[in-house]
């Protein structure tokens, strides 16, 4: 969202920024040092929260980015870190002389690691393993000291090698063990795929007959095989992927949120913001003899023309009769960027169908929209009652035009259908709903209130500024229940708090939100420099503004607590903000003036009607139960490495898991259904009817949904409201 000040102070920000480096870039030939001059100089002035780049700030940039690029402690050695080490108080220093041989030494040291690494694994996989001896791995890195040198190095991936292949030689065991039997049914038929399904056939057909020791060669071929792809990818990997790491380590220093984007990865930024793209409407995959097709897209330009399908190979790329360009071994981004394209324009595909013959298709490109991204609604029945029910799954909107599909036009067209199907009560569903669009959550908010302050929201030494809903009309004014989880953050806290803080709906879900209370504004770089010889430079996402609450609380690390706490299994899960690197503090503000509504005369009964119902709940016990043994799980990081000892526990989580398959059993005995605006539309999209009937059917299983309707149920049933009562608005 850009604010009056923050707008005016990121376009001075720009106009001295472009005098600073008109020559500057000139001088320096190397992108790379023009990058973290131009970054450093829009955290230090636009950051909510700059940093001082000291000793201590150089520390944990060092640290991080040894961690971000060795993880699992399996390329340097103690000596790499002890050369390394002689940077560990400089970095600072380095930054503010746009000097980056701290970066080169790392990559390149990299780059040889990684080189000996493929003749270290190669070695390792050409010798059985012996899956009786007694051994374990601790699979937490963490505080895994370095490899004193090669030969302890070897050791710890032999370990990590025989770990992979003994979980696929468990695999391949069970297979066998089944084709012995004759039959390779899966245990969930329905939710495998039949080529899934002919993959699994072919490979118990193979190992039939094979021996032991003949399954124990085919897993370590197969970990092989893992490896090479997983190498292949690392090479198409350019210095420059890797330094944008370096620059992200650095920026990241700064708080979670703020973020540099390489130019494709902007673009990237904007196409899930937006939910849509130009393009032919497919889904890639890089294979080694070109991009596979894994997916079409419902109403792109493919789908329509029904010119390619899944399993195809693009094998070359033209535009529009020219000269075809082949992109077998090419970058999968680079091959993608060469397919997209503006609307209207034709690019030609050369392919291999997947029946083998050649082809060349010619695709008209258009805009596709990734409806997976957009607002979707049902009617919910239960007895003779119908309920409503939104599915947000983000706050999207078209950066470019606001006049475009967004999240709050969306939402605005399915309340208005839904009040035509005669819904009694509104669920708005921002489970897993990350953020977005801070436009688009203030102008939702305003749909459920007369008129009001929705967000407040602070500029780094700067007054706070009241974003406020002066539309007096009201479009839904019935009961609403809002679900939320540990992953809705940002956007869907500010709409989730504002409707708490009103007492206009009641929050249901886990204990609390994600707890991102901070503003973010993307900085393309390229305006930043008059003149640039480098090419595109990107973009930084900034940190720029806290929000908070009408009521004067920061969401931040703090989140929103539901009203009515339902357990979920991710309760004991490290998710929010709180346990992310570098987050900014909690703090508050005074409140703004705001009067909550009186139009539920029931409004503390029905919590306590609820929370006793989920108290007396055997699914909500069983969820809980499940959430403790993920939690468990994820903290048992010793694994053996014998066989029977291996199975024995894998025997143990399955049989657990299995249990806990229950949840899927679920039944509330609810009915969904589709619009009838949609049904219209299954005739001549029988995808989209499809995806609506999994969606209906995961909702049939999903307690949370039926315990809003309950809630529903009962406000409706007491929230015949005072004539005095007013919609939530400002006092006075």
């Amino acid at each position: 969202m850009k604010k009056n000040f923050v707008l005016g102070f990121l376009i001075l920000l720009i106009a001295v920024a472009s005098c600073s480096f008109t020559n500057k870039s000139f001088e320096s030939n190397d992108k790379d040092k023009l990058l973290i001059d131009l970054i450093t100089y829009v955290l230090e002035r636009g950051h909510y929260e700059p940093k001082d780049i000291n000793d201590s700030f150089s520390v944990s940039v060092y640290e991080d980015f040894i961690d971000i690029i060795d993880p699992t402690k399996r390329y340097f050695l103690e000596e790499d870190i002890r050369e390394f080490e002689q940077y560990k108080y400089q970095i600072d220093d380095q930054i503010k002389n746009t000097d980056i041989s701290f970066f080169d030494l790392v990559y390149q040291r990299l780059m040889k690691r990684m080189d000996e690494a493929k003749d270290i694994y190669a070695s390792i996989l050409e010798e059985p393993f012996d899956f009786n001896v007694e051994e374990e791995i601790n699979i937490d890195y963490k505080d895994e000291p370095y490899a004193a040198n090669k030969k302890e190095l070897k050791e710890r991936w032999r370990k990590q090698l025989k770990y992979n292949a003994l979980g696929v030689y468990d695999g391949k065991i069970k297979i066998q063990k089944t084709a012995s039997m004759g039959s390779t049914n899966s245990d969930s038929p329905d939710l495998v795929s039949a080529d899934v399904k002919r993959e699994i056939n072919t490979e118990a057909i193979e190992l039939k007959d094979m021996t032991l020791a003949e399954v124990e060669e085919a897993s370590r071929e197969s970990t092989k095989k893992t490896l090479d792809e997983f190498f292949d990818f690392v090479d198409d990997l350019k210095r420059q992927d890797w330094f944008v790491q370096y620059v992200n380590t650095i920026v990241d220093e700064f708080d979670p949120h703020t973020f540099y984007f390489a130019p494709e990865e902007k673009d990237k930024f904007d196409i899930s913001m937006s939910g849509k793209f130009e393009g032919i409407g497919a889904r890639l995959q890089k294979k080694p003899e070109g991009a596979k097709v894994v997916e079409i897209i419902s109403g792109g330009p493919v789908w329509r023309e029904k010119s390619l399908e899944v399993g195809d190979e693009i094998l070359k790329v033209g535009q529009n009769g020219e000269e075809s360009i082949d992109i077998v071994g090419m970058r999968l981004d680079d091959a993608i960027k060469l397919i997209k394209g503006p609307k209207g324009t034709i690019v030609d595909l050369t392919v291999r169908k997947v029946d083998g013959t050649i082809d060349v298709v010619s695709i008209t490109r258009d805009v596709v929209e990734l409806e997976e991204s957009y607002a979707k609604s049902a009617t919910v029945i239960k007895d003779n009652l119908k309920f409503g029910l939104i599915d947000l799954p983000k706050f999207y909107i078209d950066f470019e035009d606001y006049s475009q599909r967004n999240a709050a036009s969306d939402v605005a067209k399915e309340l208005e259908r839904l009040k035509q199907a005669g819904a009694e009560g509104l669920i708005l569903d921002l489970r897993d709903n990350g953020g977005g669009s801070l436009t688009t959550v203030v102008e939702m908010a305003g749909f459920f209130i007369k008129d009001g302050p929705i967000v407040q929201v602070r500029s780094s030494g700067q007054r706070k500024e009241l974003k406020e809903d002066k539309d007096e009309r009201i479009q839904w004014d019935g009961p609403l229940v809002i679900l939320v989880n540990e992953l809705s953050a940002s956007a869907s806290e500010i709409l989730a708090a504002a409707m708490q803080d009103y007492k206009r709906a009641i929050v249901l879900g886990s204990k609390q939100t994600f707890g991102k209370g901070t503003v973010q504004n993307v900085i393309p770089l390229d305006n930043i420099v008059r003149s640039n010889e480098h090419g595109e430079l990107g973009a930084i996402k900034l940190t720029t503004q806290k929000f908070y609450r009408i009521n004067g609380g920061s969401t931040q690390l703090e989140g929103v607590k539901s009203d009515i706490v339902v357990p979920d299994r991710y309760s004991y899960i490290e998710l929010g903000e709180r346990d992310q690197e570098n987050p900014l503090a909690w703090d508050k503000i005074s409140p703004a003036e705001f009067q909550e509504w009186d139009g539920y005369i029931n409004y503390e009964e029905t919590i306590k009607n609820s929370m006793e119902r989920m108290a007396k709940n055997p699914q909500i016990k069983l969820i809980e139960e499940n959430a403790k043994w993920v939690k468990d799980q994820q903290d048992d990081t010793m694994v053996s490495l014998n066989y029977n000892k291996y199975k024995t526990s894998q025997e143990a989580s399955k049989n657990q898991s299995n249990y806990f398959k229950r949840l899927s059993d679920y039944d509330s005995k609810l009915t969904f259904e589709s619009l009838k605006y949609e049904e219209e539309l299954f005739t001549k999209d029988p995808v989209l009817r499809e995806k609506r009937n999994r969606w209906h059917k995961d909702l049939a299983k999903d307690v949370y949904i039926e315990e809003a309707v309950n809630v529903l149920e009962d406000l409706r049933m007491g929230a015949l409201r005072n004539p005095n009562s007013k919609l939530a608005s400002v006092k006075g």
